[in-house]
């Protein structure tokens, strides 16, 4: 073979990075080494694999093609190198989780799975249901929990377990007494929401099918916690997870509302790229998962 492991790790660093002094950076390198890996890797095959776009590398069509292969390749390459030193599993596992999932569900597993394997370092990056897909999409993370659907050719996505939305208010706010919401009720309200992207927006949007464009909205919201304070201060109806709302619901600092004509339920998925190599690292994370 022409080519050196560590050349490809210059290449997928690279690639996630779109810069060589951060991908050396990520590879505790020089960017002299780094730069001079690439090169000569592109040089010993006489092709290219990156656009030079200003001062950022982008990948182009055989680059795109290579990546799979390289980070599942070197996916085996690390497990290999493990079981040959009779090694508990370690590495770096990178998990990416949706708003609901990473704040409620995710760090309870984190925990559990740390304690058992403290060799294993995790990330937990937390973002929406599209910049989850993406990153999973472009190797930035090993796999992605999330609220949403999501269909691409590239992933393999699995069923995890159920949820539901639930509608809820302050103890102020004059819906407080009424036994279940109505369609009038629905759209003369003000509503509190989660941001389009986001798999809480898109159950609600389903749910709301047919009265989207009567629906008031009077905020649009990245977080769950800045959407609490908003319904705190009755400036409207929220809708979130039960997950998300089971404490203060219990408490009484909100109050849940029926909504029998609406379908609130929704599932929670595990997202993977389709060429991702499944290490005993990423197996150990998907039973964690599995088990909660």
């Amino acid at each position: 073979m022409k080519y050196t492991l560590r050349q490809l790790e210059v290449f997928l660093a690279t690639a996630r990075e779109g810069n060589v002094s951060k991908a050396a950076e990520q590879l505790s390198m020089s960017q002299s080494a780094a730069s001079g890996a690439l090169q000569d890797l592109e040089q010993r095959y006489s092709t290219r694999l990156f656009d030079r776009v200003g001062k950022r590398l982008r990948l182009n069509g055989q680059g795109k093609a290579l990546q799979p292969l390289v980070a599942s390749l070197l996916g085996q390459a690390a497990e290999v190198e493990q079981l040959l030193q009779q090694n508990e599993p370690s590495g770096e596992l990178k998990v990416g989780a949706t708003m609901t999932i990473g704040n409620y569900l995710a760090v309870p597993i984190l925990t559990r799975f740390r304690r058992d394997f403290p060799d294993i370092s995790i990330h937990l990056h937390i973002a929406n249901t599209t910049s989850i897909a993406q990153q999973v999409l472009n190797f930035d993370l090993d796999i992605g929990l999330i609220e949403g659907e999501y269909a691409h050719e590239d992933l393999q996505v699995g069923a995890w377990r159920d949820d539901e939305l639930t509608v809820f208010c302050s103890p102020s706010h004059p819906y407080v007494n009424k036994r279940t919401l109505k369609e009038k009720d629905l759209v003369s309200a003000q509503w509190i929401l989660r941001e389009r992207g986001s798999g809480t927006r898109q159950t609600f949007d389903r749910a709301m099918q047919g009265l989207q464009n009567r629906i008031n909205i009077f905020l649009e919201l990245e977080h769950t916690e800045a959407i609490k304070q908003a319904v705190a201060g009755a400036a409207g109806l929220g809708c979130l997870s039960k997950i998300a709302l089971q404490d203060e619901i219990a408490s009484g600092k909100f109050v849940a509302l029926a909504t029998p004509g609406l379908d609130m339920h929704r599932k929670f998925y595990f997202i993977l790229h389709a060429q991702k190599y499944r290490g005993s690292s990423l197996e150990r994370w998907l039973d964690y998962c599995q088990r909660d």
